[in-house]
């Protein structure tokens, strides 16, 4: 999909087509979608990028996410709440949604730029259409639509709850157990587009198992924390150690 439509102002038809089977209503202020679907890599200035609407939207949904929660779980303490909160608005777990959704196709952003295809940009993108949503038509449309096309037919409660998100954590208890000396090195930082690109690897006894890219130190260990999980066959904290 070329970049003239957004550049003239006007949407091609396929783009609103395609944006209104995803929505599954008409949009009333367009101009709002566009920039919801524009990365910062195509467009700089703030308000013609979707990083504002991606900072509105992270809020909206993690304040609907919490009161689906509330409800849908009256008996259980904070700290569960909070758990599964971060479980259905992890940064992976919404860029897969994202993808599925279809918003993958109609994000307009630099295909060209290698570190964008390990990053987690449709998941943003999707946090930046929440806000599109509640911008356009309000809280209680967003509540809806969030309800409707994010959470009943992406997240599954019963498998979100025993889902172990932290490889990190999955990680050194493994380490633990086996007598392993797990560290996190960062390998490099560079400014990829303006913004700075870290590359973590997991270290296990002296050894680089694995390695991770994100914009920020956190996300890109995360990464590298669940490929060596996948990596070295691990189940739980108690797996045996393979050499390697």
């Amino acid at each position: 999909m070329d970049f003239q439509h957004l550049i003239s102002g006007k949407p091609r038809v396929s783009f609103k087509k395609e944006l209104k089977n995803i929505l599954g209503f008409k949009p009333s202020n367009m101009s709002l979608y566009q920039t919801a679907l524009t990365h910062r890599s195509v467009r700089e200035n703030a308000d013609e990028n979707n990083e504002r609407l991606e900072y509105l939207g992270d809020a909206v949904l993690s304040a609907l996410v919490a009161d689906y929660l509330f409800k849908r779980y009256p008996y259980k303490e904070e700290g569960f709440l909070t758990e599964m909160r971060s479980k259905m608005v992890n940064r992976q777990q919404l860029n897969e949604i994202a993808v599925r959704m279809g918003l993958k196709k109609i994000t307009q952003y630099n295909k060209t730029d290698s570190a964008l295809k390990v990053s987690q940009i449709f998941g943003n993108t999707l946090e930046a259409l929440v806000g599109a949503i509640y911008l356009d038509r309000g809280y209680k449309k967003t509540s809806k639509w969030v309800l409707d096309c994010i959470i009943l037919p992406h997240m599954f409660m019963e498998d979100l709850e025993s889902l172990e998100i932290n490889h990190k954590n999955k990680l050194y208890g493994w380490a633990n157990k086996n007598g392993k000396v797990l560290e996190f090195e960062t390998l490099s930082e560079r400014l990829e587009n303006g913004r700075r690109l870290f590359t973590v690897a997991a270290v296990v006894d002296g050894k680089k198992v694995t390695q991770g890219k994100a914009f920020n130190k956190k996300d890109a260990s995360q990464i590298a924390a669940q490929l060596a999980v996948e990596k070295l066959g691990i189940v739980n904290a108690d797996s045996v150690a393979e050499d390697f």
